[in-house]
Order: C-alpha cells, then sequence, then structure tokens
C-alpha cells in the first residue's frame, strides 16, 4: 500500500472519530428521541455551540476527503507517488487533526489557516501527478 492510501485510511478513521463526537454530544443535547427520529422537525431544543461547531468541522472534512480522496487515487493509479506527495498527504491528516479543536474552540484566523494548508496540501499532490 502506498503511503497516501495509508493516509487515506487514517483519514477515514479521523472522519469516523469525529462522527463519534458528533454524535454522543448531539444525542446528549437533543435526546435520542430526536436523533433516532426521521427528523422531519426541528429539535425542540438546539446543541450547544461547540455541539455545532463539531458538526460543521465533521461536514467540513467530509466535503475535503472528496478532494483528498481524488488525490490518492491520481497519484496512486497514475503510479507517482514521490517524496512530495508523501509529505503532502501526511500534511493533510495532521491539518485535518488540528482542524478539529480549531474549529470547536473558535481559533481565528487560525482555523482558516490550518484549512488552507490542508487544501493545498491536496492540491500538491494532484499537480505534482501531473508533472
Amino acid at each position: 500500500m502506498t503511503p497516501e492510501l495509508t493516509v487515506l485510511a487514517l483519514a477515514g478513521l479521523l472522519q469516523a472519530l469525529q462522527f463519534v463526537l458528533f454524535a454522543v454530544r448531539a444525542n446528549v443535547e437533543l435526546g435520542t428521541g430526536y436523533t433516532s427520529s426521521p427528523r422531519d422537525r426541528p429539535p425542540s431544543r438546539e446543541m450547544s455551540i461547540l455541539t455545532g461547531r463539531l458538526q460543521r468541522a465533521l461536514n467540513n472534512h467530509f466535503e475535503g476527503l472528496i478532494l483528498f480522496t481524488l488525490a490518492v487515487v491520481v497519484v496512486t493509479l497514475g503510479n507517482q507517488s514521490t517524496v512530495t506527495t508523501q509529505y503532502a498527504a501526511w500534511t493533510y491528516l495532521v491539518a485535518r487533526l488540528l482542524y478539529i479543536p480549531a474549529y470547536a474552540f473558535g481559533w481565528r484566523p487560525w482555523r482558516s489557516a490550518i484549512w488552507g494548508v490542508g487544501f493545498f496540501a491536496t492540491l500538491t499532490m494532484i499537480v505534482a501527478a501531473l508533472i
């Protein structure tokens, strides 16, 4: 398995961890009656600021993971794994790890800067595979 695929697998596990972090808090705050329902109506209680931020960080990682997965597929199937793409993949993962507390605790402007690092690491992988 290429290092990029290893990082992709770890990013998938990180996504699962983020889901658990959010889901546990949401179940406690909203109640399992609501979270196990079809959610045809808004919740009778609102989530806390922290839980809302964890949800947005989770959704953001879903979005980022799409492009990162594309980058890993291009690098792997194109047999273009290099030191550059490997470092970029690890950089993406570290940025995603840091993004969770940055979003949860409202680190401004660091949340956006951390997001940018992960985004540009992903773009680096794609461009490196094309060169």
